[in-house]
């Protein structure tokens, strides 16, 4: 040291960087198999190793410090409503597009194709997460596309392409496509039949003057959306009252940025909000001032052609949580291996070791219960595991998604004011984990949601999760007690609206539970029943009883 010199920076872990996420998380890779996607490990394994480099983790700092930009004019006085972006962005989407994440299970539907998706979604997840928003509702436009021919002949190519092309063409001209959503509105938000946006049939003798063949069944639509999401996408996907004499109600239409002549359709970008999190991508406020529409699925029936697609995009806010829990695990395990505190490294401090050691336990159980749920997206023509996705999808985004805030927090206390300032990962984290809670339906919506879907088919739901959790009531007498409780108090549960949040967090925990005493190792499972099962889970981390192992559990939650 010279004589201006103050000290010798000490004791500082390195960023958690340059590592494979798929080869570093053994229950990742084993759930891969399990749920039958074995097939895709060799994928994964070079997908883990890109997303790992200190170069693509770095990206997301800097898409979010450099969020999306509205320019509305251009130079001359245009309405062009562009959104710009930093470089980091348009890095990130060519990598998730062209890895398929928004598109690999509708080009190759192979037995554990969504599953293989799923655990591709679930590592993008721990990188970055703003941009898995155009990808998700990109993937889950694609069942309600199949549903208009005409525009599935002209859209799903560039819908399904690889190419990520980011620029604002009419679509004949790109190489891909991106599909955006726009369903909630100021005065009704969660509550879309309260929507005031109309849509009106064209006459045919306009629509042709106008597009020629292309404009059969255009609609007039005049209205707005409080959270239009991905502005830039060439096309969305929106909720309007059908204003026809013969019919009337919701129903879905489909508006592209630029309609067939070339020209911008009339949809005013008002402005981007200014989002808590997220803050790489762009969620706007709009107006439609006489756009055009084209409706997809049958008039008023415009709530369940959405919900099909709801089905996919809860499905990826389950994965995402899981992912950007995994992260801050990943970064606090790694910090608390790293640092020395009162003369022993972090990671050996036993109270500390039960904190990062019940953290391992949620990330994985999230882990286990996501690909789980993706093995129901596998089987559409199974009635029986149709059913148990429709309800693991409800109880899952309230259950893992609620979880998250919580556990990010956790994760920065571990890394103490390195976790809280913004020059590491943990700040981001921790503002981006409540969007899947919110986004695609609140905590209470899919509560609601839960109650409908067990309501509507019970004897069966009551199979279907029977089948999902005896299995394993024979490994734990905890855990064959919590399921049979659950089982049998299922029909009085249902009937009482008020404790619906308590049977969701009930069912997703007696999965998990079912899950990890039948595959997992057993200082895993045993952990997680006696933390989680033989008594609530509490609203903290730490509270691992004395008899786990958490020295074991935390050498399986970062490998090698």
């Amino acid at each position: 040291m010279n004589g201006f010199d103050t000290h010798e920076v000490l004791n500082q872990a390195a960023p958690f960087a340059d590592v494979n996420l798929f080869r570093c998380d053994p229950a990742l890779g084993e759930a891969l198999e399990r749920e039958g996607a074995g097939w895709a490990r060799e994928q994964l394994d070079a997908l883990g190793a890109t997303l790992g480099r200190a170069d693509v983790l770095d990206l997301a700092r800097l898409a979010n410090a450099s969020g999306p930009r509205l320019v509305s004019h251009d130079r001359s006085g245009r309405r062009i409503d562009e959104i710009e972006f930093h470089p980091s962005w348009h890095t990130l989407m060519a990598l998730l597009i062209g890895a398929g994440a928004h598109s690999a299970p509708w080009q190759d539907p192979r037995p554990g194709a969504q599953v293989a998706r799923a655990a591709q979604y679930l590592l993008f997840g721990q990188v970055e997460n703003g941009a898995q928003c155009p990808v998700t509702m990109t993937f889950a436009s694609v069942p309600a596309l199949r549903r208009h021919p005409v525009l599935a002949a002209e859209w799903l190519p560039k819908v399904l392409s690889r190419e990520y092309d980011p620029r604002s063409l009419p679509v004949a001209q790109k190489r891909g496509a991106l599909i955006g959503m726009g369903m909630t509105e100021k005065q009704g938000g969660s509550d879309v039949r309260a929507n005031t946006t109309r849509a009106t049939a064209m006459l045919p003798s306009e629509a042709a003057g106008r597009f020629g063949a292309a404009g059969e069944g255009a609609h007039r639509i005049v209205g707005h959306k409080w959270f239009f999401s991905v502005p830039q996408s060439d096309a969305h996907l929106i909720l309007a009252q059908l204003d026809d004499a013969g019919s009337s109600g919701l129903s879905c239409f489909f508006v592209p940025r630029y309609l067939p002549d070339g020209s911008r359709n009339a949809i005013r970008v008002q402005r981007l909000k200014d989002k808590l999190g997220n803050r790489s991508n762009a969620s706007s406020e709009v107006e439609f001032q006489d756009a055009t529409g084209w409706m997809i699925g049958a008039p008023g029936r415009g709530i369940p052609t959405i919900l099909e697609m709801g089905g996919y995009t809860r499905l990826d806010c389950v994965l995402g949580s899981a992912g950007i829990m995994r992260a801050a695990l990943c970064h606090a395990l790694h910090h608390a291996r790293g640092r020395r505190v009162f003369g022993r490294l972090l990671s050996e401090q036993p109270l500390m070791q039960n904190v990062l050691a019940d953290l391992a336990l949620e990330s994985e159980a999230a882990t286990a219960f996501a690909l789980r749920l993706a093995r129901c997206f596998d089987a559409p023509d199974d009635p029986v595991q149709a059913l148990l996705g429709r309800i693991l999808t409800a109880a899952g985004k309230y259950w893992i998604c609620k979880r998250g805030p919580a556990f990010g927090a956790e994760a920065m206390e571990v890394m103490g004011g390195n976790g809280y300032v913004e020059d590491g990962p943990l700040a981001r984290i921790y503002r981006e984990l409540p969007v899947n809670s919110i986004w695609e339906g609140s905590g209470n919506v899919m509560c609601l949601d839960l109650l409908r879907a067990l309501g509507k088919s019970l004897p069966e739901a009551h199979e279907a999760l029977a089948r999902e959790l005896m299995p394993a009531a024979g490994l734990d007498a905890r855990f064959g007690d919590y399921a049979s409780r659950l089982l049998h108090e299922l029909p009085a549960q249902v009937a009482e609206e008020g404790g619906a949040r308590v049977l969701a967090e009930r069912i997703v925990l007696a999965v998990q539970g079912a899950l990890l005493l039948r595959h997992a190792p057993a200082f895993v499972s045993d952990a997680f029943v006696a933390s989680r099962i033989a008594e609530a889970p509490g609203g903290a981390f730490g509270r691992l009883p004395a008899s786990s192992d958490c020295a074991a559990i935390l050498a399986r939650a970062l490998a090698g």
